[in-house]
Protein backbone atom coordinates (compact mmCIF):
# COMPACT_ATOMS: atom_id res chain seq x y z
CA UNK A 1 0.00 0.00 0.00
CA UNK A 2 1.58 3.25 -0.72
CA UNK A 3 1.58 5.98 1.95
CA UNK A 4 2.03 9.53 2.46
CA UNK A 5 4.25 11.13 5.56
CA UNK A 6 2.88 12.14 7.90
CA UNK A 7 4.25 15.62 6.62
CA UNK A 8 1.69 15.83 4.08
CA UNK A 9 -1.74 14.75 5.18
CA UNK A 10 -4.64 14.21 2.76
CA UNK A 11 -6.36 17.45 2.03
CA UNK A 12 -9.82 17.28 1.82
CA UNK A 13 -10.90 17.87 -1.87
CA UNK A 14 -7.39 16.80 -3.00
CA UNK A 15 -6.89 13.39 -4.74
CA UNK A 16 -4.25 12.01 -2.98
CA UNK A 17 -2.99 8.55 -1.64
CA UNK A 18 -4.14 7.67 2.19
CA UNK A 19 -1.24 7.46 4.95
CA UNK A 20 -2.54 3.66 6.47
CA UNK A 21 -0.03 4.21 8.73
CA UNK A 22 1.42 0.75 8.25
CA UNK A 23 -2.22 -0.82 8.20
CA UNK A 24 -1.49 -3.25 4.93
CA UNK A 25 -3.94 -6.12 3.40
CA UNK A 26 -5.41 -6.66 -0.02
CA UNK A 27 -8.92 -7.44 0.62
CA UNK A 28 -12.00 -5.68 -0.56
CA UNK A 29 -13.35 -5.52 2.92
CA UNK A 30 -10.31 -3.48 4.38
CA UNK A 31 -10.54 -1.64 0.78
CA UNK A 32 -13.79 -0.84 2.30
CA UNK A 33 -12.77 0.49 5.18
CA UNK A 34 -9.98 2.79 3.30
CA UNK A 35 -12.44 4.25 1.26
CA UNK A 36 -14.50 5.49 4.92
CA UNK A 37 -11.68 6.37 6.36
CA UNK A 38 -10.48 8.67 3.06
CA UNK A 39 -14.18 10.31 3.78
CA UNK A 40 -13.87 11.16 7.33
CA UNK A 41 -9.94 11.69 7.90
CA UNK A 42 -10.09 15.41 6.65
CA UNK A 43 -13.09 16.47 8.80
CA UNK A 44 -13.05 17.18 12.76
CA UNK A 45 -16.01 14.64 12.82
CA UNK A 46 -15.91 12.30 16.44
CA UNK A 47 -14.84 8.69 15.04
CA UNK A 48 -15.73 5.83 17.29
CA UNK A 49 -13.52 2.70 15.76
CA UNK A 50 -14.34 -0.68 16.83
CA UNK A 51 -12.66 -4.14 16.45
CA UNK A 52 -11.61 -6.75 18.44
CA UNK A 53 -8.19 -6.91 20.34
CA UNK A 54 -5.49 -7.05 17.80
CA UNK A 55 -7.12 -5.87 14.80
CA UNK A 56 -4.91 -3.16 14.57
CA UNK A 57 -7.80 0.05 16.04
CA UNK A 58 -4.81 2.24 16.87
CA UNK A 59 -3.17 2.36 13.66
CA UNK A 60 -6.60 3.45 11.85
CA UNK A 61 -6.69 6.10 14.30
CA UNK A 62 -3.17 7.40 13.99
CA UNK A 63 -4.18 7.07 10.16
CA UNK A 64 -7.17 9.49 11.04
CA UNK A 65 -4.98 11.73 12.28
CA UNK A 66 -2.25 11.78 10.23
CA UNK A 67 -4.52 12.50 6.75
CA UNK A 68 -6.47 15.10 8.84
CA UNK A 69 -5.99 19.21 8.60
CA UNK A 70 -4.42 18.37 12.32
CA UNK A 71 -1.50 16.00 11.46
CA UNK A 72 1.03 18.71 12.61
CA UNK A 73 -0.69 19.20 15.74
CA UNK A 74 -0.40 17.28 18.61
CA UNK A 75 -1.62 13.45 18.98
CA UNK A 76 -2.05 12.16 22.18
CA UNK A 77 -3.64 8.77 23.37
CA UNK A 78 -4.71 8.08 26.29
CA UNK A 79 -5.32 4.20 27.38
CA UNK A 80 -8.97 4.39 29.26
CA UNK A 81 -8.37 0.78 30.66
CA UNK A 82 -4.92 0.86 32.00
CA UNK A 83 -5.05 4.20 34.48
CA UNK A 84 -6.68 3.56 38.12
CA UNK A 85 -10.12 5.46 37.84
CA UNK A 86 -8.78 6.98 40.55
CA UNK A 87 -6.19 8.68 38.37
CA UNK A 88 -7.85 8.82 34.97
CA UNK A 89 -9.79 11.98 35.84
CA UNK A 90 -6.40 13.80 37.08
CA UNK A 91 -5.03 12.22 33.72
CA UNK A 92 -7.94 13.39 31.11
CA UNK A 93 -8.65 17.13 32.72
CA UNK A 94 -5.41 17.98 34.76
CA UNK A 95 -5.43 19.15 38.64
CA UNK A 96 -4.15 22.18 40.08
CA UNK A 97 -1.91 22.58 43.46
CA UNK A 98 -3.45 20.85 46.57
CA UNK A 99 -6.55 19.71 44.62
CA UNK A 100 -5.68 16.69 46.33
CA UNK A 101 -2.92 14.83 48.07
CA UNK A 102 0.75 15.03 46.71
CA UNK A 103 -0.35 17.58 44.36
CA UNK A 104 2.42 19.74 45.08
CA UNK A 105 1.47 21.54 41.63
CA UNK A 106 -0.66 22.26 38.97
CA UNK A 107 -0.38 20.01 36.21
CA UNK A 108 -2.52 20.10 32.45
CA UNK A 109 -4.67 16.98 31.40
CA UNK A 110 -4.48 15.63 28.12
CA UNK A 111 -7.68 17.42 26.73
CA UNK A 112 -5.00 20.60 27.21
CA UNK A 113 -2.31 18.79 25.72
CA UNK A 114 -4.15 17.84 22.69
CA UNK A 115 -5.40 21.32 22.73
CA UNK A 116 -5.39 22.10 18.28
CA UNK A 117 -5.07 18.18 17.51
CA UNK A 118 -5.90 15.16 18.24
CA UNK A 119 -7.04 12.93 21.59
CA UNK A 120 -7.35 9.39 21.26
CA UNK A 121 -9.38 7.97 24.17
CA UNK A 122 -8.97 4.05 23.89
CA UNK A 123 -10.66 1.59 25.34
CA UNK A 124 -13.66 4.04 25.86
CA UNK A 125 -16.07 1.17 27.47
CA UNK A 126 -13.91 0.63 29.95
CA UNK A 127 -14.52 4.63 31.44
CA UNK A 128 -16.58 4.61 34.79
CA UNK A 129 -20.17 6.09 34.62
CA UNK A 130 -19.17 9.15 36.55
CA UNK A 131 -16.63 9.96 34.09
CA UNK A 132 -18.33 9.30 31.72
CA UNK A 133 -20.89 12.03 32.39
CA UNK A 134 -18.02 14.59 32.78
CA UNK A 135 -16.96 13.54 29.33
CA UNK A 136 -19.90 13.95 27.83
CA UNK A 137 -19.75 17.99 29.15
CA UNK A 138 -16.64 18.04 27.64
CA UNK A 139 -17.55 17.49 23.97
CA UNK A 140 -20.91 19.39 24.48
CA UNK A 141 -18.93 22.69 25.70
CA UNK A 142 -15.81 22.19 24.57
CA UNK A 143 -14.57 23.37 27.77
CA UNK A 144 -12.30 21.59 30.18
CA UNK A 145 -11.87 22.06 34.15
CA UNK A 146 -9.11 20.88 36.53
CA UNK A 147 -9.78 19.15 39.75
CA UNK A 148 -9.76 21.97 42.16
CA UNK A 149 -10.17 24.78 39.62
CA UNK A 150 -12.38 27.04 39.47
CA UNK A 151 -11.99 28.29 36.12
CA UNK A 152 -12.95 26.49 32.28
CA UNK A 153 -10.44 26.49 29.73
CA UNK A 154 -11.34 26.21 25.46
CA UNK A 155 -10.03 23.30 24.01
CA UNK A 156 -9.83 22.47 20.77
CA UNK A 157 -9.69 18.81 20.03
CA UNK A 158 -10.69 15.98 17.75
CA UNK A 159 -12.07 13.11 19.75
CA UNK A 160 -11.48 9.60 18.50
CA UNK A 161 -12.50 6.47 20.79
CA UNK A 162 -11.67 2.63 20.63
CA UNK A 163 -13.62 -0.19 22.15
CA UNK A 164 -13.22 -3.95 21.41
CA UNK A 165 -16.82 -3.76 23.17
CA UNK A 166 -20.14 -3.66 22.04
CA UNK A 167 -21.09 -0.37 23.52
CA UNK A 168 -25.03 -0.32 22.39
CA UNK A 169 -25.10 -4.06 24.75
CA UNK A 170 -22.85 -1.90 27.53
CA UNK A 171 -25.42 0.70 27.37
CA UNK A 172 -28.57 -2.53 27.62
CA UNK A 173 -26.69 -3.33 30.79
CA UNK A 174 -26.23 -0.37 32.33
CA UNK A 175 -22.82 0.34 32.33
CA UNK A 176 -22.45 2.61 29.02
CA UNK A 177 -24.35 6.13 29.19
CA UNK A 178 -26.46 5.89 26.05
CA UNK A 179 -26.55 10.21 25.34
CA UNK A 180 -22.41 9.60 25.22
CA UNK A 181 -22.37 6.74 22.99
CA UNK A 182 -24.94 9.28 20.55
CA UNK A 183 -22.55 11.66 21.12
CA UNK A 184 -19.55 9.38 20.34
CA UNK A 185 -20.99 7.34 17.34
CA UNK A 186 -21.00 9.65 14.68
CA UNK A 187 -19.47 7.72 12.65
CA UNK A 188 -18.18 4.51 13.41
CA UNK A 189 -15.11 2.75 11.55
CA UNK A 190 -14.79 -1.23 11.88
CA UNK A 191 -12.22 -3.54 11.30
CA UNK A 192 -13.29 -6.96 10.76
CA UNK A 193 -11.14 -9.79 12.74
CA UNK A 194 -8.92 -11.51 10.22
CA UNK A 195 -11.30 -14.70 10.30
CA UNK A 196 -13.66 -12.26 8.20
CA UNK A 197 -10.82 -11.73 5.85
CA UNK A 198 -8.92 -14.10 5.06
CA UNK A 199 -7.27 -12.97 1.89
CA UNK A 200 -5.13 -10.97 3.81
CA UNK A 201 -3.49 -13.77 5.54
CA UNK A 202 -0.90 -14.35 3.65
CA UNK A 203 -0.18 -11.26 2.23
CA UNK A 204 0.37 -10.38 5.93
CA UNK A 205 2.49 -13.51 6.64
CA UNK A 206 4.56 -12.74 3.55
CA UNK A 207 5.04 -9.14 4.26
CA UNK A 208 5.90 -9.36 8.04
CA UNK A 209 7.89 -12.77 7.87
CA UNK A 210 10.11 -10.67 4.82
CA UNK A 211 10.19 -7.98 7.49
CA UNK A 212 11.39 -10.35 10.49
CA UNK A 213 14.19 -11.51 7.59
CA UNK A 214 15.41 -8.59 6.34
CA UNK A 215 15.68 -7.32 10.62
CA UNK A 216 17.36 -10.67 12.04
CA UNK A 217 19.27 -12.36 8.84
CA UNK A 218 16.98 -15.43 9.71
CA UNK A 219 16.84 -18.35 7.43
CA UNK A 220 13.78 -18.55 6.54
CA UNK A 221 13.00 -16.53 3.18
CA UNK A 222 9.00 -17.72 2.78
CA UNK A 223 6.53 -20.37 3.78
CA UNK A 224 5.33 -23.17 1.28
CA UNK A 225 1.64 -23.41 -0.07
CA UNK A 226 0.79 -26.49 2.20
CA UNK A 227 2.30 -24.11 5.18
CA UNK A 228 0.19 -21.06 3.72
CA UNK A 229 -3.30 -22.97 3.07
CA UNK A 230 -2.75 -24.26 7.52
CA UNK A 231 -2.73 -20.73 8.01
CA UNK A 232 -5.43 -19.59 6.16
CA UNK A 233 -7.70 -22.45 7.81
CA UNK A 234 -6.64 -21.07 11.37
CA UNK A 235 -9.00 -18.28 13.12
CA UNK A 236 -6.62 -16.23 14.19
CA UNK A 237 -8.30 -15.58 17.41
CA UNK A 238 -5.49 -13.22 18.32
CA UNK A 239 -5.55 -11.28 14.61
CA UNK A 240 -2.86 -9.35 13.40
CA UNK A 241 -1.25 -9.19 16.94
CA UNK A 242 -1.01 -13.14 16.90
CA UNK A 243 -0.10 -13.25 12.58
CA UNK A 244 3.12 -10.78 13.84
CA UNK A 245 3.81 -13.09 16.91
CA UNK A 246 4.01 -16.37 14.61
CA UNK A 247 6.18 -14.50 12.45
CA UNK A 248 8.84 -13.73 14.88
CA UNK A 249 8.58 -17.33 16.50
CA UNK A 250 8.71 -19.25 12.71
CA UNK A 251 11.84 -17.23 11.70
CA UNK A 252 13.19 -18.30 15.11
CA UNK A 253 12.68 -21.81 14.69
CA UNK A 254 12.76 -22.84 11.40
CA UNK A 255 16.10 -23.72 9.70
CA UNK A 256 15.65 -23.73 6.36
CA UNK A 257 15.06 -21.12 3.86
CA UNK A 258 11.21 -22.46 3.20
CA UNK A 259 9.31 -23.71 5.79
CA UNK A 260 6.57 -26.51 5.16
CA UNK A 261 3.73 -27.79 6.76
CA UNK A 262 5.33 -28.68 9.40
CA UNK A 263 7.24 -26.24 10.90
CA UNK A 264 3.95 -23.94 10.26
CA UNK A 265 2.43 -26.61 12.37
CA UNK A 266 5.16 -26.28 14.89
CA UNK A 267 4.84 -22.63 14.94
CA UNK A 268 1.51 -22.24 15.48
CA UNK A 269 -0.22 -24.89 17.75
CA UNK A 270 -4.12 -25.64 17.46
CA UNK A 271 -4.21 -26.26 13.67
CA UNK A 272 -7.69 -26.78 13.04
CA UNK A 273 -9.91 -30.10 12.04
CA UNK A 274 -10.64 -30.52 9.09
CA UNK A 275 -12.08 -33.26 6.60
CA UNK A 276 -10.31 -35.57 4.29
CA UNK A 277 -11.35 -36.57 0.94
CA UNK A 278 -12.33 -39.79 2.84
CA UNK A 279 -14.49 -38.00 5.30
CA UNK A 280 -12.93 -38.58 8.11
CA UNK A 281 -11.73 -36.16 10.47
CA UNK A 282 -8.68 -35.45 11.80
CA UNK A 283 -6.34 -32.98 13.24
CA UNK A 284 -3.20 -31.57 11.08
CA UNK A 285 -0.26 -32.56 11.87
CA UNK A 286 1.91 -31.37 9.25
CA UNK A 287 1.75 -34.69 7.33
CA UNK A 288 1.12 -33.68 3.43
CA UNK A 289 -0.49 -36.08 1.43
CA UNK A 290 2.40 -37.61 0.19
CA UNK A 291 4.60 -37.82 3.20
CA UNK A 292 1.68 -39.02 4.78
CA UNK A 293 1.08 -42.07 1.89
CA UNK A 294 4.37 -43.18 1.83
CA UNK A 295 4.10 -43.77 5.81
CA UNK A 296 1.13 -45.69 5.27
CA UNK A 297 3.19 -47.69 2.62
CA UNK A 298 5.80 -47.95 5.10
CA UNK A 299 3.27 -49.18 7.64
CA UNK A 300 2.53 -51.82 5.52
CA UNK A 301 5.81 -53.23 4.39
CA UNK A 302 7.62 -52.51 7.93
CA UNK A 303 5.04 -53.22 11.01
CA UNK A 304 4.70 -50.81 13.43
CA UNK A 305 8.33 -50.47 14.40
CA UNK A 306 9.03 -48.20 11.34
CA UNK A 307 6.29 -45.68 13.48
CA UNK A 308 8.11 -44.83 16.38
CA UNK A 309 11.29 -44.46 14.25
CA UNK A 310 9.98 -41.96 12.16
CA UNK A 311 7.88 -40.23 15.69
CA UNK A 312 11.83 -40.86 17.40
CA UNK A 313 9.83 -42.48 19.90
CA UNK A 314 7.83 -39.61 21.43
CA UNK A 315 4.13 -41.03 22.42
CA UNK A 316 2.77 -37.42 21.72
CA UNK A 317 3.70 -37.59 18.40
CA UNK A 318 3.15 -41.18 17.81
CA UNK A 319 -0.68 -40.22 18.36
CA UNK A 320 -0.15 -37.03 16.47
CA UNK A 321 0.73 -38.92 13.34
CA UNK A 322 -2.18 -42.04 14.54
CA UNK A 323 -4.89 -39.37 14.73
CA UNK A 324 -3.57 -38.31 11.10
CA UNK A 325 -3.52 -41.48 9.20
CA UNK A 326 -7.52 -42.09 9.98
CA UNK A 327 -9.68 -43.39 7.42
CA UNK A 328 -6.49 -45.60 5.95
CA UNK A 329 -6.27 -49.35 5.55
CA UNK A 330 -3.00 -50.83 7.08
CA UNK A 331 -3.15 -54.85 6.69
CA UNK A 332 -6.77 -54.37 6.90
CA UNK A 333 -7.15 -52.08 9.70
CA UNK A 334 -8.76 -48.80 9.35
CA UNK A 335 -7.11 -45.79 11.30
CA UNK A 336 -9.58 -44.26 13.87
CA UNK A 337 -11.45 -47.44 14.37
CA UNK A 338 -10.25 -47.76 17.93
CA UNK A 339 -9.00 -45.24 20.65
CA UNK A 340 -5.37 -45.09 20.68
CA UNK A 341 -5.44 -43.41 24.03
Amino acid sequence: VSVLTPEKPCKRGRSMELNTSGIIGQSTTLAAVFRILGKVAPTDSTVLVTGESGTGKELLVRALHANSRRADKPFVPINCGAIPKELLESELFGHEKGAFTHAIRSRPGRFELADGGTIFLDEIGEMSLPLQAKLLRIIQEREVQRLGGQSTRRVDVRIICATNRNLRQEVEQGNFRRDLLYRLDVLELHIPPLRERRQDIPYLVRKMTGFEHERTGCVLEKISEEGMELLKRHDWPGNVREIRNFCERICILCERPVAGDVEVRQALPGIPVKEDAAGMMHKDTGLAGAERQALVEALERFGYSILLEYTMHSPEKELEVLDSLKGHFVDGVIFGSFDYT
